[in-house]
């Protein structure tokens, strides 16, 4: 198994955007059209949500009709007000030092269901970098205030209607500035599964929220956190991403007063907190570590490879990364250009619809 990472950066909803949305559309809309259930309705419905919940979004969400194509399923899929249930096994953790804090995070995945891109875009006035999940929804990433934002399933089945995660972790980062409006905004946007979502700004501060449809946000200052909230409520899910065994793990390193940031990236790219368990679609796709102060990025695979970014001057480029049962290889960085085999396997692995345990 391989995907080809690329990076994408524009100013305003333009090529960028048609480049994700025709990578992962084909895909996404046959999973949406399988499992659809207590969504949107139709593009009226999707419009009153976001205008109700998300009221900045609405001509935002417009512009990206008018790039992608206005048919009604885009218009659903794209506003992300309720959609079919789904879930990534992530490990996530801040650390602060004399460089400010880390947010480090493991993405957890089949890897033909990963899009493998990092956007970094001006849409709104605001620069936002991140890794793209559901076309315009960010998994992880990072904004110019110097916020940063990444994350985890929450090992719950309940849902109810609420937005798809992606879209809230986009939504904070395009419009807080600091720890504190993330919170207040992670807490106001109803989320339509449990999540658990880390925040790091520049000045040090650092909160894991853990969202869910039938109870209140709970605010936590645990500097690590995995899949599962006040206790592992899915044995079957529990046992399979070994969630407690990885929270376990972290919680022996922070014990560490001396943990350094490099020791840290070591332990999220080695066995508990990376796994090699492609086939079952539970592999560690990439690790990604966040510097809000320096407002810098990088990412990491399990051969020692990186890639560093910059927020202000992420450049095109795609790097091959090959997915074995003993980790992931990444090939150098090449000059931006099209991957159409990884394109047409991971088109196909969606629309057969991801199962457990890609799936709720």
């Amino acid at each position: 198994m391989h995907l080809n990472f690329r990076s994408l950066t524009e100013e305003r909803p333009g090529d960028a955007l048609r480049q994700a949305f025709e990578h992962g559309w084909p895909g996404w809309s046959a999973w949406m059209r399988k499992r659809r259930s207590v969504g949107a309705k139709d593009e009226r419905d999707a419009r009153l949500a976001l205008r109700q919940h998300m009221p900045e979004f609405e001509n935002l969400w417009d512009n990206w009709l008018e790039v992608c194509g206005d048919t009604p399923e885009s218009a659903v899929f794209l506003s992300f007000w309720s959609p079919p249930r789904y879930l990534v096994h992530c490990s996530q953790a801040v650390l602060s030092d004399d460089h400010g804090p880390l947010l480090i995070r493991n993405y957890d995945l089949d890897p033909k269901l990963n899009e493998s891109t990092l956007l970094s875009t001006n849409w709104r006035g605001r620069r936002v970098a991140g890794m793209v999940e559901g076309i315009v929804g960010l998994a992880d990433g990072m904004n110019d205030a110097g916020l940063a934002a990444s994350l985890t399933f929450g090992g719950r089945t309940v849902s109810s209607k609420g937005f798809g995660i992606p879209l809230i972790i986009r939504y904070v980062l395009e419009m807080c500035a600091d720890v504190q409006q993330a919170v207040e905004a992670l807490r106001a946007v109803p989320c339509h599964m449990s999540y658990n979502v880390t925040v790091a700004d520049a000045a040090g501060e650092w909160a894991t929220v853990m969202l869910a449809p039938d109870r209140p946000a709970i605010v936590t200052r645990s500097p690590f956190t995995t899949n599962h909230q006040l206790g592992v409520e899915w044995p079957r899910h529990g046992r399979f991403s070994n969630t407690e065994g990885r929270a376990d793990h972290l919680e022996q390193l922070f014990e560490n007063a001396h943990l350094t940031a490099g020791q840290l990236i070591h332990e999220f790219l080695t066995a508990p907190l990376a796994s090699t368990g492609y086939d079952k679609g539970f592999g560690t796709i990439y690790t990604a570590a966040y510097r809000p102060e320096a407002r810098q990025m990088s990412l990491h695979w399990m051969d020692g490879a990186r890639e560093d970014h910059a927020l202000e001057n992420i450049m095109p480029r795609e790097r091959l990364v090959h997915y074995t049962p003993t980790g992931s290889q990444a090939a150098s960085p090449q000059p931006r250009k099209q991957c159409a085999e990884h394109y047409s396997h991971r088109n196909a692995a969606l629309a057969e619809g991801p199962g457990f345990p890609k799936t709720a």
